[in-house]
């Protein structure tokens, strides 16, 4: 039986990027966004949308607030939750003070899914609802994350960590197992439900050439995976690199090399390229996650946003946690807004909106699934609330235009200003115990 649900609020989504396109986006101050069995069959205005609604249509009152597509985090650690916000004086000593040992806990699958529970739960209330995820080597990890992500039927993309060398014997992994694992488990998860599998070498100095070419091979088998990993994060970081890998041009060419630069590709950082880098972003389609927040908490430097719009590199927002230090993608936007003025850009908050949802959907190749209202796409959506606090209520009321609203509530905004998060078009999130949704029997 066809169910239909529909939401009266304002609602905003992208079709472009707003940095490039004048006609990027669709904005409906009484707007209506209109479900079909989890995916959306319309988004427009009330006056027009709410005439040819089926007779006993649950409509949501959701006026006063806004409706965004769901966030879309493009790199982020859940193994890392319990490690967030600890102290160390850079990327390489973190990693080896904090990140392995917390990382050691996840062969134990009780443990796994308690940390994978709270982590989609904190995504879900800070109103993400897709997330490129990196697990640990540990099998169990994987089956656990997926595992909670698809009783909720969240959209997420997850893979097993490939590592076999420079780090410890307890998280060391081999060449041959360690792919012939991530294969099992792509057989198990990729497109089971929402699930989607992402080939993870963490970053190249852990692994070794055999894994890097195996790695490669399975990519190429399976083309409609995603693969994820780190490059050019820390000066520290790039120069390892090179030690490591004599032979290859640059820290990226080390994966160009062995077949990991394609569509469904996604590179954290990326602060440390040169213009031969972002141009073969480009021509492969390789997008780049960009992660403020982390990349000020390591102190590992600024991501260059004139020369990847001068390359068109595809680029995708992030938080990084643990690395990063918020699960909110509008406190990411707060810092992404920063670091682009500290290098000389000016980023609007139609853009940061636009990262933050259909620019990450198609940095993943997932335009036209997620990521905006577009007839037939996924119902993941945000309930936004302009008075979700009195600072925010009181700089909201005083806005003049889309632009300032939309600014206020990326430099404000956090965890509190999200009142519900829907995820193929069944809430999963709901701010506080009641008052932030009435619904009543629509009648024309």
């Amino acid at each position: 039986m066809t169910q239909h649900q529909a939401y009266r609020a304002s609602i905003l989504h992208f079709t472009a990027d707003p940095a490039f396109n004048d006609d990027a986006y669709a904005w409906h101050e009484d707007g209506l966004l209109v479900i079909e069995d989890g995916r959306v069959k319309a988004a427009g205005d009330h006056a027009q949308l709410h005439k040819d609604l089926p007779q006993g249509t649950v409509v949501h009152d959701y006026r006063g607030k806004l409706i965004v597509p769901g966030f879309i985090d493009t790199h982020v650690h859940y193994p890392q939750t319990d490690m967030i916000a600890s102290p160390a004086p850079g990327l390489l000593p973190w990693l080896d003070t904090y990140t392995f040992p917390t990382e050691r806990k996840f062969d134990d699958p009780e443990h796994a899914h308690d940390v994978a529970r709270f982590f989609l739960d904190e995504l879900l209330r800070c109103g993400t609802t897709t997330a490129m995820v990196y697990c640990t080597v540990h099998p169990n990890s994987v089956n656990a994350f997926f595992g909670e992500s698809h009783k909720r039927n969240l959209r997420m993309v997850a893979g097993k960590v490939l590592m076999d060398r420079n780090c410890p014997e307890f998280l060391c992994d081999t060449a041959e197992g360690g792919v012939r694992q991530s294969e099992e488990l792509i057989n198990t998860w990729h497109k089971h439900g929402r699930q989607l599998y992402a080939i993870t070498p963490r970053f190249a100095p852990t692994s070794t050439v055999a894994q890097l070419q195996l790695a490669g091979e399975l990519a190429r088998a399976y083309p409609d995976t995603f693969l994820q990993t780190h490059v050019a994060e820390n000066t520290d970081e790039v120069a390892w690199v090179k030690s490591l890998f004599p032979e290859s041009r640059s820290y990226l060419d080390v994966y160009d090399r062995y077949g990991m630069m394609r569509p469904r590709a996604m590179y954290a950082h990326c602060i440390w390229l040169d213009d031969h880098d972002r141009a073969r972003m480009r021509e492969t389609q390789s997008a780049a996650s960009i992660c403020p927040t982390s990349n000020l908490f390591l102190g590992s430097g600024l991501f260059d946003f004139q020369r990847a719009d001068e390359a068109q590199v595809p680029m995708s927002l992030a938080t990084d946690v643990g690395g990063g230090t918020s699960f909110s993608m509008l406190q990411t936007m707060n810092e992404v807004y920063k670091v682009a003025r500290m290098g000389g850009t000016y980023l609007p908050a139609l853009r940061m909106f636009y990262m933050a949802t259909l620019g990450g959907a198609r940095s993943m190749q997932l335009e036209g699934t997620i990521g905006n209202f577009a007839p037939g796409v996924e119902a993941d959506f945000v309930v936004l609330d302009p008075q979700a606090t009195p600072l925010l209520a009181r700089r909201t009321a005083r806005t003049e235009s889309l632009e300032e609203l939309l600014f206020a509530l990326a430099l404000l905004g956090d965890d509190r200003t999200v009142a519900a998060t829907y995820s193929g078009g069944k809430r999963v999130h709901l701010r506080g115990e009641s008052g932030a949704e009435k619904s009543s029997t629509f009648a024309c």
